[in-house]
């Protein structure tokens, strides 16, 4: 089949005028030169060439450039001298068809007849000439038959340049910038017998070529842009989707544009997602940095909370370092010790041995992750079919393809690797069902295939993407480009190195898979940029705004960090700035109230509620045993750990890279490999009272379920709950869940731990007594910060996130969110409001659930003259206890119990009308 090319794209058309405009006024003419070659016979020989002269000066291109700006909406400040000019189109909006036909319109306008296309790889260099070869009918048709060439530049053929420089017809010269960026080491740079003495490069200089740079931003070194600058261009354009530097900006056409206008697929992430496997750890070293004093790294472990176990981020400096201790003593840890931390090798030593190096992961689920990354691939892969079949008529349908990208080659390209075996598994599995019987699917040997660089034995192998190798695998499969489109090849699913991400797509690929034993470190743009491009039907035709029009990323990160990513890259790149939540977070310098010190309304209500206090707790264990082992009755199951699927959508606007979620799906991972059979003692080392009784409780266990090494549990609970070994052994084994703990003993132990210390708040607020120690805040102003306690002279606070107000510490307060400000700006209105205070963050209430800030102090009199009420609020979603969580239900009521013992008045409210 053959892709056809829409003459009429208005964008396109805009892209090709602002460049072919900027030249207004330029007569069509060209310049001519002679070449002066050795005759060999003492004597010289001289021969004609031809070259591009501009007749215009630089005041006559600046006013056309300028008039080209306002035309686009182009800030006229990124006017600069020098003859570069960038264009900006986003990826799959056809940038090469644009600079391609942008070639032949300046040929037939003004007679230009010297091009050089300057690429950063051999990938986008295939991509070139692919392109070239197959627009050639479609340029014949919109400019004429006229002859003209394109050639590659080969060191080993330079004599193709004496005819680039000599022709008096359109010359295209495609070249990778390493070809010509080092003086002492390219052939291009030496004078050459068969060139009579001459040195290659000369041959384009005369010519002064119009030189297009394709994906510029590779080439941004000082011995690029010396190198690009040698080539003598008469001007050069830039064409990206990511400048790193603009030069005379031309054209935009931004990301969040291309969205918007349906130049581009829809974007949807199925994110397959390790859920914590609480009988393993894991351990990913995001980073080592060596200072001058130290050597450090940043792992993300599991770490158990309050609130249950949580995946962070935690610095590591000293050798030494348990992680036991570290995540809060979870015994998944035991033996990962850090040795040393190498920074010159980029690596954590482990004392048992263990060696990980930045990017490298321990102990998750990675298998099973990729495993089932193929999994939804193929699914998504079929599911697209389907659509198609039922969407477009026979005749008009199309093919469609899955690209898989590999950071090991072996695992597909050897006959047993993981992932060939995945993906037949895969396929095999899901073609037999039911309902992708209609798709007539072909047999699996014929629906997969491999592009990898190979060594002299034929063998796949990893490269760098810049080999020789990988030069003859880039030909492969841009040759195959229209073969793949092809509804008769039945290859759809293909697998190449991550080294080829750009410089090949295909308009076809609705599904990309990204499989890597950590997070993919691709650029996301990049990542997606191999299928945005709109695909085409069997006869060529390119499908425009059809709900078909998605792409899928099949990533092993959440849909919502995977959009952060982008859109962060996105402003780096493109420079289009989304909105900020806070104004760029500008600050402003606010002083203290002159005279607050003798305020009487300030000062009586600080003097109420500036003391200390200390609580002491008393309860009854018996009850409490009974009721934490009733709560551990109501846990949900505890289940083996699971891989889950979410797919979120990606829509790019002005405002940002916007997710929504679509779907959530759970796959159940096999049982870990047996432990050493623990036995229930083991569960509480020296108790035999409570060995006994659990091994009783533990005797009906299923044999299905594998036994797992079981830790201390009462030890664990004991360390997260201060209750007595005795009173923990009550509660497990009349709860009757001790079984629970054979099939995954930390999840349920974090299960157990959240239950029994949610009873134990609930009994501690009912006996939970506070009395004052005679300690307070001190009732004086630091003049420099607010140390431990007082109010600073002089705050910086967000210009965007204040409200002026009156009757307070400060001319203005800080507020964290749209209700706060509107209580604030309530309060301020209220004439029987005399004072209030929006307590600051070091005013603290010691609690068992940690410490507490109260939000509002406020000094309130019904009516003038009347007796004036000093108090504090507490705003919440709701004025009904029951109604919060347990933790804010736990400090809501001791903060209640600590200002009854000051003798304040303490209220929850929702409204400042409440007050």
């Amino acid at each position: 089949m053959k892709i056809q090319f829409d003459r009429n794209q208005s964008y396109q058309l805009e892209a090709v005028a602002a460049v072919v405009d900027l030249f207004e006024g330029q007569p069509h003419a060209g310049a001519s030169f002679y070449v002066t070659l050795g005759s060999g016979l003492g004597g010289q020989l001289t021969e004609r060439g031809f070259a591009n002269h501009l007749a215009l000066d630089w005041p006559a291109i600046a006013a056309n450039l300028q008039r080209i700006q306002a035309r686009h909406g182009i800030r006229q400040d990124t006017v600069h001298p020098g003859m570069d000019f960038s264009i900006e189109m986003e990826t799959g909006t056809g940038k090469t068809y644009v600079y391609l036909r942008t070639i032949h319109a300046l040929y037939t306008t003004y007679g230009f007849t010297k091009f050089v296309i300057v690429v950063p790889s051999v990938a986008i260099r295939e991509g070139v000439l692919k392109s070239v070869a197959m627009t050639r009918e479609h340029f014949a048709e919109l400019y004429g038959s006229y002859p003209w060439d394109c050639w590659t530049y080969d060191a080993k053929r330079t004599s193709v340049l004496h005819q680039f420089a000599t022709s008096d017809k359109l010359q295209v010269l495609v070249i990778n910038i390493d070809a010509f960026n080092k003086q002492a080491n390219n052939v291009i740079h030496r004078e050459l017998d068969q060139l009579f003495g001459r040195k290659p490069i000369e041959f384009i200089q005369q010519t002064r070529p119009i030189v297009i740079l394709d994906e510029p931003q590779n080439m941004e070194s000082a011995q690029a842009r010396q190198a690009i600058a040698s080539l003598h261009p008469l001007c050069t354009l830039r064409y990206s989707a990511t400048h790193r530097r603009v030069y005379n900006l031309l054209y935009r056409l931004g990301p969040a544009e291309a969205y918007a206008r349906q130049l581009v697929k829809r974007i949807e992430v199925n994110a397959v997602l390790d859920q914590p496997d609480l009988r393993r750890g894991f351990i990913r070293v995001e980073s080592i940095t060596a200072g001058r004093s130290k050597v450090a790294a940043r792992l993300t472990i599991d770490v158990t909370t309050d609130r249950g176990p949580v995946r962070k981020t935690v610095q590591v400096s000293r050798n030494g370092t348990d992680l036991v201790a570290l995540s809060g003593g979870r015994t998944a840890y035991q033996g990962y010790v850090v040795d040393h931390i190498d920074a010159a090798r980029g690596q954590v030593v482990f004392t048992n041995g263990v060696v990980l190096r930045v990017g490298e992961t321990w102990g998750p689920h990675q298998d099973e992750v990729m495993r089932a990354q193929v999994y939804e691939t193929v699914q998504e892969h079929l599911e697209k079919e389907l659509e198609v079949l039922h969407a477009f008529p026979p005749g008009r349908r199309l093919k469609v393809l899955s690209l898989f990208f590999l950071d090991r080659v072996a695992h597909y390209a050897e006959p047993d690797g993981k992932v060939r075996r995945w993906f037949e598994a895969a396929y095999r599995e899901l073609s037999r069902q039911p309902r992708y019987r209609e798709l007539g699917l072909p047999p699996v040997d014929k629906v997969h295939g491999g592009y990898f660089a190979t060594d002299r034995k034929g063998r796949a192998k990893d490269t760098s993407g810049h080999s020789q190798e990988d030069e003859k695998v880039y030909e492969l499969i841009m040759k195959d480009k229209e073969r793949l489109l092809s509804l008769d090849e039945p290859l759809r699913f293909i697998f190449s190195h991550s080294a080829l991400r750009e410089g090949w797509d295909n308009p076809n690929v609705f599904q990309i898979c990204t499989l890597s034993d950590a997070k993919s470190e691709i650029r996301k743009r990049q990542e997606i940029g191999r299928g945005l491009r709109l695909p085409v039907d069997e006869t060529g035709v390119r499908v425009i705004g059809h709900p078909v029009n998605r792409l899928t990323v099949i990533a092993n990160e959440s849909y919502e960090d995977f959009a952060r990513a982008l859109q962060t890259e996105m402003e780096l790149e493109t420079g289009e700035r989304f909105p900020a939540p806070d104004n760029a977070r500008e600050r402003m310098v606010v002083r203290i109230r002159p005279g607050l010190n003798e305020h009487p309304d300030f000062m009586a209500l600080w003097d109420r509620i500036r003391w200390k206090t200390r609580y002491t707790v008393a309860f009854d264990p018996a009850e409490l045993a009974a009721e934490a082992a009733a709560a551990l009755r109501e846990m949900p199951p505890v289940a083996v750990p699971s891989v889950r699927v979410v797919k979120g959508g990606l829509d790019i606007t002005a405002r940002g890279v916007t997710t929504r979620l679509l779907g959530v799906r759970e796959r159940p991972l096999p049982p870990a490999p047996a432990g050493a059979g623990a036995a229930p003692a083991a569960m509480a080392a020296g108790d035999m009272a409570f060995a006994a009784r659990a091994a009783s409780a533990v005797a009906g266990v299923s044999p299905a379920v594998a036994p797992h090494p079981v830790p201390d549990l009462i030890g664990y609970i004991q360390q997260h709950t201060e209750l007595t070994r005795r009173t923990i052994a009550e509660i497990l084994v009349q709860s009757g869940r001790l079984a629970d703990a054979l099939v995954n003993p930390e999840a349920f132990l974090d299960g157990a731990v959240r239950a029994i210390r949610e009873v134990l708040e609930r009994h501690m607020v009912k006996g939970i007594h506070y009395a004052p120690t005679g300690e307070a805040y001190p009732p004086f102003f630091c003049t420099a910060g607010t140390g431990d306690g007082g109010f600073a002279a002089e705050v910086i606070m967000h210009k965007s996130r204040v409200v002026a107000v009156e009757k307070s510490v400060y001319p203005y307060l800080e507020v964290d969110s749209n209700i706060e400000a509107a209580f604030a700006a309530g309060l301020q209105a209220r004439e029987d409001v005399l004072f209030f205070v929006k307590l600051p963050r070091w005013f603290r209430i010691d609690t068992p659930a940690g410490p507490h800030t109260p939000d509002w102090a406020v000094v309130k009199q019904s009516q003038p003259g009347g007796e004036k009420v000093y108090a504090v609020y507490e705003t919440k979603g709701t004025v009904d206890p029951a109604g919060l969580r347990g933790e804010e239900r736990l400090k809501v009521r001791c903060a209640k119990a600590h200002f009854a013992a000051l003798g304040v008045k303490y209220r929850l409210v929702t409204r400042p009308d409440e007050v």
